[in-house]
């Protein structure tokens, strides 16, 4: 296993989520700009190990990483959609 930042696929599965109820574009130019500005703004979970990913995994279900991820997610959306880089 290689070092990696676990908030990237947490981030990335709720943007999917988010994204189908959004007017918006959703090329993959927008979708980075997005993850970027909420990562930027959320508690990296860098994991190393299986047993890190499991750990990492079970963080996830806290309903309060859940709604700072929404959240920031939601505010990201929100400044590409209004000022798209393309």
């Amino acid at each position: 296993m290689r070092l990696h930042n676990y908030m990237e696929d947490i981030v990335l599965n709720n943007l999917n989520l988010l994204l189908e109820k959004e007017n918006m574009c959703k090329c993959e130019k927008c979708k980075l700009d997005i993850m970027a500005l909420a990562l930027n703004r959320l508690p990296s979970k860098y994991v190393v190990t299986h047993k890190g990913h499991i750990y990492a995994k079970l963080a996830e279900l806290e309903l309060q990483l859940k709604a700072d991820v929404i959240r920031e997610l939601t505010k990201a959306i929100e400044i590409v959609k209004n000022n798209p880089q393309h």
